[in-house]
């Protein structure tokens, strides 16, 4: 097997050229793992070994790499590439059977606090490598559907049907420039990924998965929890939270400055009723020229010819928190 060239750390090109092989074993090689392989291990004991647990692990990372998105194609991708089975650590032609992943994705979930220590080492190496990682972070999230279309009557869990997934909605309004209104509702039944990430590179900081139901409000606060207690550091690094109008909340948006000293870059919900496009700003200190809208741009109306113009910021004063 060829040998791989020293690589240029994130050159996404570099990266991106080379074959699944090649990027399946940089991902075996610096997976930091051995942990969670060792408790596998001991739990084992002297038990059968027809399928190592370390081969059983590098196959499950073989499938995120080749992106497959069950197992059925893992396996046809073993029975055809000797290469793979051979890297993954598997002896002969020997494939494991459907049963044998059931069994082992049983054993992974019920050390999933070690798979996110995993998680956890790869972003602290990160922090370390690069520069500035973690200043300027973004959060969303994101529908996964189930491969179950509906959600079933009989909700027995017996590894034979999806019991934890549920519907999901997402709404969205805007108005355009010719001044229609828009809506678009996107519907699943499944989960969501929520994620934190570094703006900068594209690379995830924090994750959580729910149900598909689950509201964006109530897991950015969960997420920005668990980030204290897990990655505290990357929190006092960081400048900026950038986020849509889904985690416009000011419990969120008092919790980034006031504990974290982020400023949230958060898009604000229209929460005007009356539909007007602004509002005068105060009729008792007579500026009855002055005018904001919903987002709290400010204008002014000129007296002489009414043409309206966007008022200058005078910027953040921290003693008042305005």
């Amino acid at each position: 097997m060829a040998i791989i060239p020293q690589l240029s750390l994130f050159s996404w090109k570099e990266i991106e050229e080379l074959g699944d092989l090649e990027r399946l074993r940089l991902v075996i090689e610096y997976m930091p793992d051995e942990e969670l392989m060792r408790l596998l291990e001991e739990k084992r004991g002297k038990g059968r070994d027809d399928y190592p647990i370390r081969a059983m692990w590098n196959s499950v990372l073989a499938g995120i790499v080749f992106q497959h998105d069950n197992v059925e194609k893992l396996r046809r991708e073993l029975g055809r590439n000797g290469q793979l089975r051979e890297m993954c650590g598997f002896k002969g032609k020997a494939v494991p059977p459907a049963w044998v992943y059931t069994r082992f994705f049983k054993k992974i979930v019920k050390h999933a606090d070690e798979v996110d220590k995993i998680f956890d080492r790869l972003v602290e190496q990160l922090r370390e490598i690069l520069p500035e990682f973690g200043k300027h972070l973004a959060i969303d999230s994101k529908a996964i559907s189930s491969f179950v279309k509906r959600q079933n009557k009989n909700q027995t869990a017996d590894g034979r049907r999806d019991t934890d997934a549920d519907y999901g909605r997402k709404e969205y309004k805007g108005i355009t420039e010719e001044g229609r209104v828009w809506e678009k509702i996107i519907k699943w039944f499944g989960y969501k990924l929520h994620l934190v990430v570094d703006a900068t590179y594209e690379l995830p900081v924090a994750f959580k998965v729910t149900k598909a139901s689950a509201s964006d409000i109530t897991e950015g606060h969960a997420l920005l929890e668990q980030m204290e207690q897990r990655q505290p550091e990357i929190l006092e690094i960081a400048e900026t939270l950038a986020g849509d109008k889904g985690y416009d909340d000011t419990k969120l948006i008092e919790k980034c400055w006031d504990k974290h000293q982020i400023k949230p870059v958060i898009d604000i919900r229209n929460m005007w009723k009356d539909g007007e496009e602004t509002q005068m700003l105060s009729v008792k200190d007579k500026k009855d020229n002055v005018v904001y809208n919903y987002k709290g741009n400010v204008y002014c109306y000129c007296p002489e010819t009414n043409i309206r113009r966007e008022m200058a910021c005078g910027g953040f004063e921290k003693d008042r928190n305005t």
